[in-house]
């Protein structure tokens, strides 16, 4: 650039001087002077607006000739503009093949901005979602994608484990949605038909129920049979041994029951509808139902409840039910004689939980993480002592995993144990029916508008 500033200084000083040394042969050396910087100047303009129309043709063709500093400087955008279209080229292919390669996967793969517009989508989103280039493009995610299940996930920023829901536009389809942030907030959506494998599933299912099922008959006449036999005056070894197969029978009839009741769980991740459930009276029964139970097993444990929230949550009243007294029960059953358990329903700004602690021997960490694996024992001969199936936790683990909730387990050994179930904000509901966290959404939204 300074060469080029140098070249026209110099260029304009020889002009001048060019004219004033023609002027001094009619005695006119200043007009002759100004002549020669009016010819250098109309030179540079024509000079300038052949750059010009050069650089509006946008094209491939070669620079206007020039000569001197004019030259240098066309010779060296052209090179300029050269690299860049090399530059431009290439991108545009990398562009193209990923577009291409996007458009081969069979996974939907959307693109959602900070704003949590929908700014991208590959050909399968089409498919599998329902999205239109022509009219969808710029319009909030949530808008098109309107399963409530999908909005609380979304919302809630936690994408460590992935949604399986039906497809918005073909309820046959099993859709797994996996979100990534990056950037400034943006966000990638991939969707990925897992039709296949819920189908699979649901065939494992099926065979578990129906197995589970046709158990229930041959055992309902066992027990019947051995039941009638331990009415008669039977010889002590018999009545001993009838006595056993009875308890077997019961046993065996109640890990059927789990059975079906897990499978039933597994067929889906979400429930299908929602109801207030009352907590204090299920729980309080709950309470009752396991102070009877150590009073049975002739334990003398002391059992408190704690409420310390009035807010009820939303859910199936059965499945909670089930889950809560699966905690409780194992409590009474694994904490030994003149041992103290405590049942606590509280609320914060993270949501609801429900927790059960006891006094008793404790957990080793090791075991800790297998707990919720379906006949995963700790003790296999306390267990079995205990009367227990091996799948309660399981079914609360899916029972929480199918209301949106976790559950976490604090024990050492010699310690006890604190099992914890937590619900997500949006879960709980108030007396009146209203859902706290739906409420703090809608102030938080007018407020922005205000």
């Amino acid at each position: 650039m300074q060469n080029t500033q140098h070249a026209m200084f110099v260029s304009l000083c020889l002009s001048a001087l060019a004219g004033a040394a023609a002027g001094l042969l009619f005695g006119l050396p200043a007009w002759g002077a100004v002549l020669g910087l009016l010819g250098w100047g109309y030179y540079q303009i024509r000079q300038f607006h052949k750059l010009q129309a050069w650089l509006q043709a946008n094209d491939d063709s070669a620079p206007p000739e020039a000569d001197g500093h004019w030259g240098e400087l066309l010779d060296e955008l052209a090179r300029t503009q050269k690299t860049d279209r090399s530059r431009e080229q290439s991108l545009q292919a990398i562009i193209r093949r990923f577009q291409q390669s996007s458009a081969a996967l069979q996974d939907a793969i959307v693109i959602v901005d900070r704003n949590n517009n929908l700014e991208w989508w590959n050909r399968s989103a089409d498919k599998l979602l329902g999205l239109r280039a022509v009219s969808d493009r710029g319009k909030p995610v949530m808008n098109l994608l309107r399963d409530p299940r999908f909005i609380r996930y979304f919302r809630k920023g936690q994408y460590s484990e992935p949604l399986e829901l039906p497809s918005p536009v073909n309820s046959d389809l099993h859709l797994q949605y996996q979100i990534t942030v990056f950037g400034e907030g943006d966000r990638l959506l991939v969707a990925r038909d897992i039709t296949r494998l819920v189908r699979l599933e649901q065939t494992r299912q099926d065979f578990v129920a129906n197995a589970s099922h046709e158990l229930r008959t041959p055992l309902t006449v066992i027990r019947g049979y051995v039941e009638t036999f331990l009415d008669q005056d039977l010889p002590r070894p018999l009545a001993r041994a009838m006595g056993q197969m009875q308890a077997q029978a019961r046993r065996m009839e109640s890990l059927v029951n789990d059975l079906l009741l897990l499978s039933r769980l597994e067929s889906s991740n979400h429930i299908a509808d929602e109801h207030q459930i009352q907590l204090r009276p299920m729980l309080e029964q709950i309470h009752q139902d396991a102070r009877a139970l150590t009073q049975t097993q002739e334990k003398n444990q002391v059992i408190n409840l704690q409420l310390d929230s009035d807010l009820d949550l939303a859910g199936q009243e059965l499945e909670l039910h089930s889950a809560f007294s699966n905690l409780v029960f194992n409590a009474v059953r694994y904490t030994p004689a003149q041992g103290k358990i405590t049942l606590r329903w509280w609320t914060d700004t993270h949501g609801g939980h429900f927790s059960v602690t006891d006094d008793g021997i404790g957990i080793d960490s090791i075991h800790i993480p297998r707990l919720t694996e379906r006949f995963y024992r700790v003790d296999e001969s306390r267990s079995s002592s205990s009367g227990g199936t091996g799948l309660g936790l399981a079914i609360v683990k899916h029972v929480l995993v199918r209301h949106g909730a976790r559950l976490s387990i604090d024990s050492q050994p010699g310690q006890g144990s604190t099992f914890s179930c937590h619900f997500p904000p949006e879960m709980l509901i108030g007396t009146s029916g209203t859902r706290p966290a739906e409420a703090a959404d809608a102030q938080c939204h007018q407020a922005r508008l205000d």
